[in-house]
């Protein structure tokens, strides 16, 4: 199977490093790729917006299989033209995706599909804004109802940062503060059948402990060791499943990859937001440990083949990716410097460690640069999260980029959590969600 993947940050890196290493992908593409993806995939350029052009790309290389990254081409339809030309796409239709293009749709869905979620406003002039703030009152939580590359969101006891917030988006949705720690979930779906894949946790705010702007995502590990082993049974019957199918009782199914953002709050699990892909850097590291092949579960979705699709293997470790961020980011990062160290993580750490590019491009002189705003995700595995964390950031450690800057915290907490209770409970397993235990389809990393 020759495989065109649609993208060109860390996530597109990582699903490009995960189809290379599956033997029945025979070719692989990128458009438009990055200085790293240049490394493992044949680079093309391509408005990754305009559908008819992806779909000529795809018929130029032979692609059986095309897989959608980002979510703005997911809005804008690509999938659909793709499929349309006879190639299949894994990605949601124009109309599916709105789960995420649209968050106000997105909650009308939960709501008629019975999933829990946390009571919202939708809010389209300054009155409304106000009488929404004023229900809720601190911490105030503001959505830009439409896409925002992951930053649209503002969480603050200020009122008028909420209300200056609003006023930048043309619609909003104004929610209830939700307590407890965060999880995401991903889950491959063909419309019908849903497999969930493992949990992560990632961090969004730029500086350590959770302090500064929101962000594309700062780092995230996985599995989360102190969750409940039902939780993604829990999460899949009660969210993922009931979501699938109200896409397809309203004539729209939902085929490609449905992420779920939840809080574990004290009343129970409830859905933050949904995306409509990968996320970014929870791939990363859930990638990392997965034993199946990337490809054949990605073709079953796009195929309607999913119900016969063997049950996914993992290792039974632990993966923690840390962003390397440029100068100034998230507001007008500097472009352009060097990016140097690279060989010397390939050479000490690889391949337990590992970089995977986001924001890079080659220059004239044939170097690699910085070119937007998270420039690498360093990740790494290990036998438990203490010592994925310390290959990890040991490999940031040799990467040299002027004016970056990196969160030092990243899983410290679930990492110290996790020996905590190994030393309390020494012979309990791993504590690890459902089927993440010893024996259940899973092989160590050391």
């Amino acid at each position: 199977m020759k495989v065109l993947v649609i993208g060109g940050g860390a996530r597109e890196h990582a699903l490009c490093r995960s189809l290379s290493l599956d033997p029945d992908v025979t070719a692989l593409h990128c458009a438009p790729g990055n200085a790293g993806i240049a490394e493992v995939a044949t680079l093309h350029q391509v408005d990754v917006l305009d559908g008819d052009a992806v779909a000529a790309l795809a018929a130029e290389v032979g692609a059986g299989l095309v897989v959608v990254g980002p979510e703005a081409p997911l809005v804008a339809g690509v999938a659909d033209t793709v499929r349309a030309h006879g190639v299949a796409v894994f990605g949601p239709s124009a109309e599916a995706a709105r789960l995420e293009g649209s968050k106000a749709f997105a909650k009308e869905v939960m709501a008629a599909a019975g999933v829990p979620t946390a009571r919202s406003y939708v809010c389209v002039d300054d009155a409304e804004v106000d009488a929404a703030l004023d229900a809720f009152g601190p911490p105030y939580v503001v959505k830009d109802d439409g896409l925002a590359a992951g930053k649209g969101v503002v969480v603050t006891d200020d009122v008028e940062a909420a209300r200056a917030h609003a006023r930048q988006c043309a619609s909003v949705v104004i929610e209830e503060f939700l307590d407890g720690p965060e999880v995401s979930l991903f889950a491959v779906t063909d419309g019908e059948h849903v497999v969930p894949l493992q949990p992560a946790q990632d961090f969004k705010r730029a500086h350590d402990g959770d302090e500064g702007p929101n962000t594309g995502g700062m780092g995230a590990y996985s599995p989360l060791p102190w969750a409940d082993p039902k939780l993604v049974d829990e999460i899949e019957q009660t969210v993922l499943q009931p979501t699938v199918d109200e896409l397809r009782r309203r004539g729209t199914p939902f085929s490609g990859l449905l992420y779920a953002g939840l809080a574990i709050t004290s009343r129970g699990v409830r859905v933050i937001e949904f995306n409509a892909r990968f996320g970014d850097p929870e791939t990363q590291a859930v990638l990392a440990r997965l034993r199946t092949p990337l490809g054949g579960l990605l073709h079953a979705s796009a195929t309607g083949t999913l119900a016969g699709f063997p049950p996914l293997r993992w290792h039974d470790g632990a993966a923690v990716t840390v962003v390397v961020a440029a100068h100034a980011y998230p507001g007008t990062p500097r472009t352009g410097d060097p990016v140097e160290g690279l060989d010397e993580v390939l050479a000490e750490d690889g391949p337990k460690a590992y970089v995977l590019h986001a924001g890079t491009r080659r220059d004239a002189d044939g170097r690699t640069v910085s070119a937007g705003g998270r420039v690498l995700s360093v990740t790494a595995t290990g036998a438990d999260l203490a010592k994925a964390r310390a290959r990890a950031y040991a490999a940031v450690a040799r990467v040299r980029l002027d004016g970056s800057h990196h969160r030092t915290d990243i899983a410290e907490w679930a990492a110290a959590d996790a020996a905590e209770r190994a030393a309390a409970e020494p012979d309990s397993g791993t504590g690890g969600p459902a089927g993440t235990g010893p024996g259940v389809g899973t092989a160590p990393l050391r």
